[in-house]
């Protein structure tokens, strides 16, 4: 936690000292991501172990521009999915989490070919839980609550259309690395 609050500073101290490159977001950018998750919040437990690691998936399209200085906003629809068991002697449970949301972007430049963002996620988590064992045997419920997560990130673009993408922040996932593609 203390990380993410020292990255993050240094994040928002940046827009102060920067002296701003050209965006690489646009109003009108459309960019599809995908991630894979290192880390969760969604449990924690020493008798919990992933089955699916945080798998992400995400749309953004740019809808403004010019907002503080070269800044741009961007928002789109998001996709998670995750799974982990609870074992302890003979009774297992295994949980499927399943995060359905919007994301929203506020995207300023600071390097040339560096897409750097802070974001919201808000959504809402669908759990399927499968236990059996003792005492249970083949109980299947399923639950749902809202999801938010708060984070930023980066795409370095190493292609025009390609870009590899890390996101750092309270979500799914405490870090979460992957690929980008703009069209």
């Amino acid at each position: 936690m203390k990380r993410t609050i020292l990255f993050s500073t240094v994040f928002v101290l940046s827009f102060v000292f920067a002296s701003g490159q050209e965006p690489v977001f646009v109003k009108g950018s459309r960019v599809f991501n995908a991630g894979l998750g290192i880390g969760t919040t969604v449990f924690s437990s020493t008798y919990n172990r992933l089955v699916i690691p945080p798998l992400s998936a995400s749309l953004e399209i740019g809808v403004a521009d010019n907002v503080i200085d070269k800044g741009s906003v961007g928002v789109g629809p998001y996709l998670g999915f995750l799974s982990y068991k609870w074992k302890f002697s003979s009774y297992n449970a295994q949980y499927t989490n399943t995060i359905i949301g919007v994301r929203g972007n506020f995207h300023y430049p600071f390097v040339e070919k560096l897409d750097t963002y802070s974001g919201l996620l808000l959504g809402w988590d669908v759990v399927n839980v499968k236990e059996t064992g003792d005492p249970y045997d083949n109980y299947e419920d399923s639950a749902s609550h809202i999801a938010w997560a708060w984070f930023i990130g980066a795409r370095y673009y190493f292609r025009e259309n390609m870009a590899a993408m890390a996101e750092l922040g309270y979500g799914p996932s405490y870090l979460n690395l992957g690929l980008a593609f703009s069209f």
